[in-house]
């Protein structure tokens, strides 16, 4: 089973957040039991902005598990199709490709996404299997 990440998750885990911190850890082990860890440039990029260095934050995502998994050409066409539906149906102009390729690689190349912005990866990636941290036992 390979997991897609978003970066929400990472974030809650690595920042040791509060709130969200200890569901996404226990949804992070969960996933790691059950396959693999998987993350596209665009998480990786904003899991990066909350270090001090490449080296530090690749060398978290690595302690991790995650592994790094580049968009291909489908995922990224993927990802514009939907970001367009989106905009055509009146959507609010709050989303940025960002969060369209997150879940279009998803779709792709995981079995699953595991996050916590379960409504629109559900609204928008309707077939994307989401896996919610706050579900996990």
């Amino acid at each position: 089973m390979i997991t897609a990440v978003d970066t929400n998750v990472l974030l809650d885990v690595l920042g040791g957040d509060p709130t969200f911190g200890q569901a996404s850890a226990r949804a992070l082990r969960l996933a790691i039991r059950q396959g693999q860890l998987l993350a596209c440039e665009v998480v990786w990029a904003e899991v990066a902005a909350s270090f001090p260095s490449a080296a530090a934050a690749r060398n978290a995502l690595r302690l991790l598990g995650l592994a790094f998994g580049p968009l291909t050409v489908e995922s990224a066409l993927e990802a514009g199709f939907a970001w367009r539906a989106y905009r055509a149906s009146g959507s609010p102009g709050t989303r940025v490709a960002a969060d369209f390729l997150i879940g279009a690689h998803a779709f792709s190349h995981a079995d699953r996404l595991l996050t916590r912005d379960r409504g629109f990866y559900r609204t928008c990636f309707k077939r994307l299997v989401i896996l919610d941290p706050s579900k996990v036992p």
